[in-house]
């Protein structure tokens, strides 16, 4: 896996069979070639993982479904070094430019998406600590979510996801204990 910066048009045409022309002529720069491969794990990435939540019952069941859709999204190894966006922020986030914008934009969207979700569990009386923070909650779950991500990338092992969802709903006040 060589990341969005060793992403060539050279590369992919020779790995698809087609000319460096034609694929040159489709999009243009190396650059609108990752714009595209960003756009694309977006889509892959809202499929797999924010429609899933979306269609949850609005508040904290829509927390848990995020994360746990997530991990599903990692177990199903949907992308070779687990989430695209992870591993995009972290060889994007020394590089200014569109690629890293937009990386970025993603990244923050995910963030609001799940706070919005901790507005709606509050305003819902679901989450039981006076005073919770939805910003600090977002937080604090996209932590473990990335956290999940580089651990189970690291160790391969399938019980990382098992501790993730275990921590996750002892956070939201769901676990059984």
């Amino acid at each position: 896996m060589d990341g969005l910066e060793g992403l060539s048009i050279g590369n992919l045409a020779a790995a698809i069979g087609m000319s460096k022309s034609g694929l040159y002529a489709h999009f243009g720069s190396k650059q609108e070639l990752q714009l595209a491969t960003v756009q694309e794990a977006g889509r892959i990435f809202a499929e797999e993982v924010v429609q899933p939540a979306l269609a949850a019952p609005a508040g904290l069941t829509q927390l848990a479904v995020v994360c746990e859709a997530f991990f599903g999204h990692l177990r199903r190894r949907t992308f070779p070094g687990g989430c695209f966006f992870a591993g995009a922020a972290l060889e994007m986030g020394t590089r200014p430019g569109p690629v890293k914008e937009a990386v970025a934009a993603f990244q923050s969207g995910f963030v609001e998406l799940i706070k919005g979700f901790a507005v709606t569990a509050i305003e819902q009386g679901e989450l039981p600590p006076p005073g919770e923070d939805p910003q600090r909650l977002a937080f604090e779950l996209n932590g473990i979510i990335l956290a999940t991500d580089t651990n189970f990338v690291l160790h391969d092992d399938p019980a990382v996801l098992d501790l993730a969802r275990q921590v996750v709903l002892r956070r939201l006040g769901l676990d059984a204990s």
